[in-house]
């Protein structure tokens, strides 16, 4: 090997591996000062690019979440209002099935309609001033809201809260028969027999009930009662979103001699006897005969003067058998009354002949939503529907707002009014507990997406301590042997000056 001065190839030998040391060490301690394996492109470039798309990813998901959470919070602050506009309902109806007592009088049920006026007005309140962060959620207007609940764009959720104030509610209805002329006491049977006659009851028919849900047909056999009827629809309440309840009410009017009225009363089977002595002005007397025996024959009684009402409170027929009065020939009149507390369908009934009659009551259909019913017979052939053979019925809308309890009719139409409106209530309600728990489900998923790409990215990005430990060990230790041997390498041209002694 030659002897040069004028280039050490030892010394830069020793000058490039300690310059590599030297990188080396800088790289594991910026590694382990900033605990990342990745701190620019040059460390690792397509790792870096995966990395940070991994970072957008995760910084979104943590945000779906938040706002995840802040539709749940929306949720119960909705819910939470609901819940006191159910409790004042709630009242409503209390208040009108207190002014639908036969105790009470017109400034008595103009009392309890002022209390409901205030609650309709709190319910309204409600509706009008729940918001969360300034957007109305009970007035109608929260329609279609999407929540953002991914990492990247149209990650969507729709909510759609429906308005709950007072002309939102309603009760979607149908009362039939509206005209009872034929199924409601129309004809009187003129034999003393000891059975019940069986005239004026429903025919044989098949109901098309249409509604939100669908639709379904309902058999109704020849003598059913509106009771029968009513419970037939209902079991189809899943398939169609109706419900419906039987009514039966009937007066006695117009006794044309005073004296001792006798009659065969029942409903659903049960009958009983009533005897009285009674007045042309004041039939008290029978009505209290007849409600002695309300728990076992279904039927109660209110009379005023000379007029008795009869009610069967489940629809059930009102069966009047064997009228006898001791003065002979003597009438009474039988009266129906229909959904509207308006009188139909009067027959006479004469001691003579020991009249009877049925009356078969009418059938009030419910929804929260519209519908409509028709019926394969006409209203002349003993259909419950005063329309003509597959004529469909549409259904109409009684909202909240017009509850009105200052009379009989009123409150129970009230009645029917607030259930609908409670029924409704708690389908919102269970829409929002619903969302509730879809947004929960959304924000676990949520949490465990970004966890899963948080440690994929640890994977690619942080420093592994060991590692980098042991490259830094390494890199001390050669810079120092790098140092030395440098030295050594530089003192390698003093030799030359042996030759020139």
């Amino acid at each position: 090997m030659p002897q040069v001065i004028n280039t050490n190839i030892s010394s830069l030998n020793a000058q490039r591996n300690l310059n590599m040391s030297q990188t080396s060490l800088a790289t594991a301690l910026q590694r382990l000062s900033s605990g990342l394996r990745i701190n620019s492109a040059k460390d690792d470039a397509a790792g870096m690019a995966i990395s940070e798309r991994m970072g957008a990813q995760i910084r979104g998901l943590n945000q779906a979440s938040r706002n995840a959470n802040d539709g749940v919070s929306l949720a119960q602050t909705a819910e939470g209002a609901l819940a006191e506009s159910t409790n004042a309902l709630q009242r409503i109806r209390e208040l009108a099935l207190q002014s639908a007592n036969a105790t009470n009088s017109a400034s008595d049920r103009a009392a309890l309609q002022s209390e409901v006026n205030q609650l309709k007005q709190e319910i309204d309140r409600i509706a009008g001033t729940t918001e969360f962060n300034g957007l109305k959620l009970l007035d109608g207007s929260f329609s279609a809201q999407s929540f953002q609940v991914g990492a990247n764009a149209s990650q969507t959720i729709s909510v759609t809260v429906a308005g709950a104030s007072t002309s939102h509610l309603a009760n979607n209805y149908v009362n039939a028969v509206s005209s009872t002329t034929a199924n409601q006491g129309t004809s009187s049977t003129t034999a003393a027999a000891a059975s019940l006659p069986a005239n004026n009851t429903i025919a044989t028919q098949t109901l098309t009930v249409s509604g939100t849900l669908g639709s379904s047909t309902v058999a109704v056999t020849a003598g059913d009662s509106a009771y029968t009827v009513a419970a037939a629809i209902t079991a189809k309440e899943a398939s169609t979103g109706v419900t419906a309840r039987g009514y039966n009410s009937a007066t006695l009017t117009s006794l044309s001699a005073s004296g001792t009225v006798t009659l065969t009363l029942g409903s659903g089977g049960s009958t009983a006897t009533i005897s009285a002595a009674v007045t042309t002005t004041d039939l008290s007397a029978l009505a209290t005969e007849i409600n002695k025996v309300s728990g076992t024959i279904g039927i109660s009684a209110t009379v005023s003067g000379g007029t008795l009402t009869l009610s069967q409170a489940d629809g059930k027929n009102i069966n009047i058998a064997n009228f006898t009065h001791s003065t002979a020939s003597s009438t009474i009149s039988a009266t129906a009354v229909n959904a509207s507390g308006t009188a139909v369908d009067a027959v006479t009934l004469t001691d003579s002949a020991g009249d009877s009659t049925i009356v078969a009551g009418y059938v009030a259909f419910n929804s929260n939503n519209s519908f409509a019913v028709s019926s394969s017979v006409a209203e002349t052939a003993g259909s419950i529907l005063n329309v003509a053979a597959a004529t469909s019925v549409g259904s109409t809308q009684a909202l909240l707002s017009s509850v009105d309890i200052s009379s009989v009719a009123g409150a129970n139409t009230a009645v029917q009014i607030v259930d609908s409106s409670i029924k409704t209530l708690a389908a919102i309600r269970g829409d929002l507990g619903a969302i509730q728990n879809r947004f929960g489900a959304v924000i676990s998923n949520l949490q465990t997406t970004s966890e899963n790409l948080s440690a994929a990215r640890s994977r690619i990005q942080d420093a592994d301590f060991a590692a980098e430990t042991t490259a830094l060990t390494r890199a001390q230790i050669l810079q120092q042997a790098g140092v030395a041997m440098l030295a050594q390498a530089n003192a390698v041209p003093q030799g030359v000056l042996s030759l020139l002694r």
